[in-house]
This record gives structure tokens, C-alpha cells and sequence, in this order.
């Protein structure tokens, strides 16, 4: 309800009642005069306080926009330079320095090195909860192909000894500006808001290894243990100045498994002298594309794809083996189990079909712990939501499938603490190309594509906006 302006609510609810009860005194010259003038002062006086008290969250927004208008020619170039200067997962050297600079500047104690090149900012404003606002530090081997003025021209050496082009492919550029740009405005806010937030850069994201390494490295042992964690990223599939949220599972399990198909080399030009693993590899590859839909459920969300196949050294020999590497996409245990048991049978009994001795049958490895899937606790994903619609509009606020890519992010909230997690999406690209999008069927420019190019405004301003209402709503002083 919108409250009146004070001179209108003071001559409209006041006034009446305090002339009705003036003309029952003959004069205010005794007690009980004084005790009623007295009274309606006090009257008066709280009353002129209620608009200013209605008119706090209105208030609170204005002023909030206002700094992020300020901040914003710093945080772009700030965005740029974090854009042009991309570091491979693992060597955020640089990176984590910069950011860890930012985040002194706008007052938080800083702990540098948490699980590698992981950086820890601890803002403390009073009594009161504790919230943890991550930002993921790495970028990919991508040549970078957007013709943008502060493009990527970094080349660096890979884990495999290669020189490859680097590039913010995923958008955690866009994350760590907007990191900073909340940790900024927050720190010129502090009289709405109470209690504690860590705010944290994160190493090796696009390797699923970050997250583990600093929980490893005391994250929520070395620093206040947060009641709640929040995370941005960016989707090229919403429009930049509208937000999309996912309740419950909202990034998959990850496995990778590794498969060495053997055979018996010799000529090309005999192959009846041979088991030639080629072939076997190719009827492998085949046969595996039937899990997902023939031996799941259907409407069970789950991918196979083999990513990658190699063998032989020459047109006319038949090699001894071939390798195939493969990731697997599921939201339970159950099915991920049931996925590797199926690759295992079918491998097998391809290669006893083929004529393997056992010695010789296709060896799968399945790699480490794989990366659990990412959930989304649906009663502070509902109450963020909510301030989303509230600050940024209904239509700027939507809501999206899961996906199937992999985020260590859900590490946070799969300790023993059991901490409620919450990731939500940025909009990164110009509407009017979402909306051509969505009519002709033809996709933008996704994450990891040399094309990837977040539109800067308003996706920063949105970003900063929203992710300082969400500390705003859970840190509000009692």
C-alpha cells in the first residue's frame, strides 16, 4: 500500500482529531492541557514517521541503483581487463591477485591461496547470519572469435605441454565483476543490512576441482560457516536484464569414463591376420548411443556422448588398440550407476563377438568420484525469486529447464553441514536476438563457443542489483 506524503497525512489524519479535541479545552493552561498537547505531539510525531518507515524498501532500491550507476564505468573496465586477460584453469594466478585487490578495496579481510589460487574476502557488518557469494576465476582454451575491442589474444601452455588460445568462454569474467561490484555497493550500504558475508573466487571451476580443493583447505572451518551460499551464471538463452532460476536439480552428475579397445594389429591389406579394434571400436560406439534410449526409463534425463576416438598411425596398418573417451550426464546415482554397468556388458560382449581372448577384452575406467549434481534448495530458491520479482519486475524474472552441464558449485551444499545453495542465471545477450532466436529455432552463440560474447550492460547492473537484493533480503537487520 503507498503511503501518503507526510504533510498530506498529518493534515488528513491528524489535524481533524487534534482540532476535536482542542475545542473540549477551554485553555491549555492547566495539566491535563499540557498532558494532551503533550499527547498529540507524540501523535503527530510517529505518525509523520510512518510514510518514512513504508517508504524504506522504495528507498533502499533507489539508493542501491544509484551506487551501481556509480560503480558501473569501474566495473566495466574492470570487466574488461579481467575479459582480455583470461587464465587457464589451475594458473589463475594473476586473476585471483586482481581479485583479491578488489575485494581489499572494498573492505573485506582477505585470505589468499585457499585451495590453490582460491580467495577468500570476509565483509563483517555486525550480529547475523552468514552468507557465502562465490565467483569462479578460470577460463577455457578457446580462440576467442567475437571481434570485441577487448577481445582475448593470451596463448598459454595447457596441462598436456600444448600452446592453445585462452578465452572467458563461460562468463566468469561477468561473475567476478559482478562479485566485486556487490562487494563494493554493499560496503556503502551497511546500515541495511546485518551479519556476515564471505565472498569467495574460485579456482579451477571448468575442471570440477575448485570447489573440492578449497572445502578441502578449511572453507568453512578457517572462515565463518555460511547459513546460506549464492552463485550467478551466465545463459546466453535469457535476455541480459532478466534473471532465470531452477528449483531442485539443476546441474547433472558428471562422470567421464575412458575406454581402451584392444584388437590384434598387422596390415591393412590383411586383415584376416588381425582383430582389427577400429571396427570394434566404431560398433562400441554405436551400441552405446542404445543406453540412454533403450535401457532408461523414458523421460529419465541422462546423455552419453563419446567426445573423443583415437587409434592407428597410417592408412595401411591396423593398430593393436584404439581409446575412446566419453562423458555421462545423469540427476541420480541410480541411473548413473545403471549407465556404467551398460557400458561395461556392451563393451564386453562386443568383444567376445569380435573374437577377443579375455586378456584382450575393451578395458573401462571410470574416472575418480565424477562431479555430483547440483541442487538448488527450493525454499531459498522460492524466497529469492520472490525479491527478484520484486526489484527487477514479474517479466524480468523466469523460469528455466535443468541442464545437463556439471557445476562443482553443489559442492557447497553437499557437506555434512547440509548448507541451503542456490545458483541462478544471468541474461547475457541483446532480447532482440533472444527473441529472434526463439522464432526461428536457430540458438545463440552458447558457453564454450569462440562466438560467446555477454552484452556488458545492463547485464553487470543487473547482476550487482540483484545479487545485493538477494544479501539484502537474507542479511536484513532484526
Amino acid at each position: 500500500m503507498k503511503s501518503l506524503p507526510r504533510k498530506q497525512l498529518v493534515a488528513a489524519d491528524i489535524s481533524p482529531r487534534i482540532r476535536r479535541l482542542a475545542r473540549r479545552q477551554s485553555a491549555p493552561t492547566d495539566v491535563g492541557g499540557y498532558r494532551l498537547l503533550a499527547t498529540c505531539f507524540v501523535v503527530v510525531a510517529w505518525t509523520m514517521l510512518l510514510p518514512i518507515r513504508a517508504a524504506v524498501p522504495g528507498d533502499t532500491r533507489n539508493l542501491v541503483k544509484a551506487r551501481v550507476a556509480e560503480e558501473y564505468p569501474i566495473l566495466f573496465a574492470l570487466y574488461q581487463h579481467l575479459h582480455a586477460n583470461p587464465e587457464l584453469s589451475l594458473r589463475e594466478e594473476k586473476t585471483a591477485a586482481r581479485i583479491a585487490d578488489e575485494l581489499r578495496r572494498a573492505g573485506c579481510e582477505v585470505t589468499e591461496k585457499v585451495g590453490g589460487h582460491g580467495v577468500v574476502g570476509v565483509l563483517r557488518n555486525g550480529a547475523g547470519p552468514t552468507l557465502l557469494l562465490r565467483t569462479d576465476l578460470d577460463a577455457l582454451p578457446v580462440t576467442e572469435k567475437t571481434g570485441l575491442p577487448y577481445a582475448s589474444k593470451v596463448r598459454a601452455t595447457d596441462d598436456r605441454g600444448n600452446e592453445v588460445d585462452v578465452m572467458h568462454a563461460c562468463g566468469h569474467d561477468a561473475h567476478m565483476t559482478v562479485l566485486v561490484g556487490t562487494a563494493r555497493v554493499l560496503s556503502q550500504v551497511k546500515d541495511h543490512w546485518r551479519g556476515t558475508l564471505v565472498l569467495i573466487g574460485q579456482p579451477a571451476e571448468e575442471q570440477g576441482a575448485g570447489a573440492k580443493a578449497m572445502l578441502t583447505d578449511g572453507l568453512f572451518t578457517r572462515f565463518p560457516k555460511p547459513d546460506w551460499c549464492f552463485a550467478w551464471h551466465v545463459k546466453s538463452e535469457v535476455p541480459a536484464g532478466a534473471v532465470a532460476f531452477t528449483e531442485g536439480a539443476t546441474f547433472a552428475n558428471v562422470d567421464s569414463v575412458d575406454i581402451t579397445v584392444y584388437g590384434v594389429g598387422g596390415h591393412g591389406s590383411a586383415p584376416q591376420t588381425t582383430r582389427d579394434p577400429v571396427v570394434l571400436a566404431a560398433q562400441i560406439v554405436l551400441a552405446l548411443q542404445t543406453i540412454v534410449s533403450r535401457e532408461l526409463t523414458p523421460g529419465e534425463l541422462a546423455v552419453l556422448t563419446v567426445g573423443s576416438i583415437h587409434g592407428g598411425t597410417k592408412h595401411n596398418i591396423i593398430p593393436d588398440e584404439v581409446r575412446l573417451q566419453l562423458t555421462l550426464r545423469s540427476y541420480s546415482l541410480e541411473t548413473r550407476d545403471r549407465m556404467v554397468a551398460a557400458i561395461r556388458r556392451i563393451t564386453r560382449g562386443l568383444g567376445l563377438a569380435a573374437g577377443l581372448p579375455e586378456d584382450r577384452l575393451p578395458l573401462v575406467a571410470v574416472g575418480g568420484a565424477g562431479l555430483p549434481a547440483a541442487y538448488n534448495d527450493p525454499k531459498l530458491t522460492c524466497r529469492l525469486t520472490a525479491v527478484f520479482k520484486d526489484w527487477l519486475g514479474e517479466s524480468q524474472v523466469r523460469e528455466v529447464k535443468p541442464t545437463m552441464g556439471g557445476e562443482d558449485f553443489g559442492l557447497y551444499g553437499q557437506t555434512a553441514d547440509h548448507i541451503p545453495i542456490s545458483l541462478f542465471w544471468l541474461g547475457i545477450s541483446d532480447p532482440v536476438a533472444v527473441a529472434e532466436s526463439e522464432r526461428s529455432g536457430q540458438p545463440l552463440p552458447s558457453a564454450h563457443s569462440s562466438l560467446f560474447a555477454p552484452v556488458p550492460e545492463p547485464t553487470i547492473k543487473i547482476g550487482v542489483t540483484a545479487m545485493t537484493a538477494a544479501v539484502l533480503e537474507l542479511l536484513r537487520p532484526q
